[in-house]
């Protein structure tokens, strides 16, 4: 039976937008944040005039070792708007987010034929605190234009039939989501996967459509990789652990993010997971996902789009699973389009509980499973809403980050740095030393994190012992 599309305004998209308000709009009146929005925004003179200059550096040079020409372009776009008031580019964030919940719902109602899966995964998407990462900080604006190019090129390309316009189509949108962040290099082979397990097409059919879209993505991978040339920041003890050792630890890693996807406590913006010790984890982590394949590939005929959800979950985390290392394990903002089969799959499977109740010989009123359905959707819904309510305040400026992050995870040196040095911004110079010092004692710092410890501690008693100096002067010659 032929289903419809959504209308873009239609009473289903308004409510996810007005949800999607009601979760993040408070975050336009938050503040930039000393993680890496200085860089993209603050610091950032390419974004601060039109000049032929600025436009081929947007073009041609990396930002903080990304090159996301797009994204910049997109903060040249807001500076010209709102000059280096926040509010902007919080607003620009906040709308970017209320798009890609929209186009997750037109996606999943293309691929399910079932409006009630693909508005309630939607709606979750909208509203669940592990995207506050991704909306409330102003240097997540990459995953954000990434996300909703990469859905746009989804709805023109997943379809069993497609014109040689609609790849044309493909092919742009998967180039803009390149050059917004360096993720969208796993569409094409998810496109792949769909083909071959939904469109039944041939695998050397399927590959040969995806020679172009592959060559554009390793492109612009080469050209990032290119650009990582410092591992500052972020957590890096598990920088120089074997691939066997990582593979290990993402098995754990896994679970933990199903787990905060349906139980969103402790989020926080660094992690620092366990990367000994979890020899029993593993082991179980492991039985669990050889479980879910087995399950998965045996219903791979009758429930195709599973194996094409969970497909798409592993190859969009594939690239921050540090298989190729980079400076964190976790972050909430990785989870921003993952989470989508994840919830789809949720949904799904309470619709399939309602159809099997109201097919049942229960004697139980059909409009009364139907709505205890909607029920159940409705508290999910509201309970990531009032979590993301309550969790939102956290990203408010950089005092507020850095005080909850050194409640959640105080022995990671990087987020005592942090603390430190905004205390140093806000002019508390002896509180900002006192707290550089703590951190280098208590806790274990590498020897990069080190040597930036011990640079700011001789540095600001420096500060100190010169506005000492100063003050005696001043009172002499009174």
């Amino acid at each position: 039976m032929f289903v419809s599309p959504p209308r873009i305004f239609s009473r289903g998209t308004i409510v996810l937008v007005v949800l999607g308000l009601i979760a993040f709009l408070p975050s336009v009146r938050y503040d930039l944040v000393n993680w890496d929005d200085l860089a993209y925004v603050t610091h950032n003179d390419l974004i601060k005039g039109w000049s032929a200059a600025n436009l081929a550096g947007i073009a041609t040079e990396t930002v903080t070792r990304n090159y996301a020409p797009i994204t910049i372009f997109s903060f040249l776009i807001d500076h010209t708007l709102w000059g280096l008031a926040p509010t902007g580019y919080h607003l620009t964030n906040v709308i970017l987010h209320l798009v890609n919940g929209v186009l997750v719902f037109f996606l999943l109602d293309q691929l399910t034929k079932n409006r009630g899966v693909a508005w309630t995964a939607a709606a979750l998407f909208l509203v669940h605190p592990v995207q506050i990462e991704s909306v409330a900080w102003v240097s997540s604006r990459k995953g954000l234009l990434c996300a909703a190019f990469m859905l746009s090129a989804c709805i023109v390309r997943m379809r069993k039939q497609v014109s040689a316009r609609q790849d044309g189509w493909y092919i742009g949108l998967l180039v803009a989501a390149l050059l917004s962040k360096a993720l969208a290099v796993v569409l094409p082979p998810i496109i792949f996967v769909y083909d071959v397990v939904i469109g039944r097409q041939r695998v050397s059919d399927a590959a040969v459509r995806q020679v172009i879209p592959a060559f554009f993505s390793a492109l612009l991978l080469l050209h990032t990789m290119g650009a990582q040339n410092t591992v500052l920041g972020g957590v890096r003890g598990h920088m120089t652990l074997p691939l066997w050792h990582i593979i290990a630890v993402d098995v754990t890693i896994l679970w933990q993010y199903i787990g905060m996807l349906f139980w969103p406590a402790d989020l926080c913006v660094l992690y620092a997971p366990a990367t000994t010790g979890i020899a029993i984890p593993v082991l179980a982590g492991s039985l669990g996902w050889i479980a879910v394949a087995f399950f998965l590939w045996r219903g791979r005929a009758n429930r195709p789009l599973a194996l094409l959800g969970a497909a798409a979950f592993l190859l969009l985390l594939f690239p921050v699973l540090n298989f190729f290392r980079i400076t964190t394990l976790m972050n909430d903002r990785y989870l921003y389009l993952p989470c989508i089969p994840v919830f789809a799959g949720a949904a799904w499977l309470l619709s399939r509980v309602v159809d099997a109740l109201m097919n049942s010989s229960i004697s139980i009123s059909a409009s009364v499973v139907r709505r205890a359905g909607q029920c159940i959707a409705g508290c999910a819904i509201a309970g990531a809403l009032m979590t993301t309510m309550l969790h939102l305040p956290v990203w408010q400026n950089s005092m507020s980050l850095w005080t909850h992050a050194i409640q959640q995870q105080p022995e990671i040196p990087v987020v005592r740095i942090q603390m430190a040095l905004t205390l140093h911004d806000r002019g508390q110079v002896r509180d900002a030393l006192n707290a550089m010092a703590a951190a280098l004692e208590q806790t274990s710092p590498d020897a990069g994190d080190r040597r930036r410890m011990e640079h700011a501690i001789e540095q600001w008693r420096s500060e100190l012992e010169t506005r000492r100096t100063a003050s005696s002067s001043s009172n002499q010659s009174r």
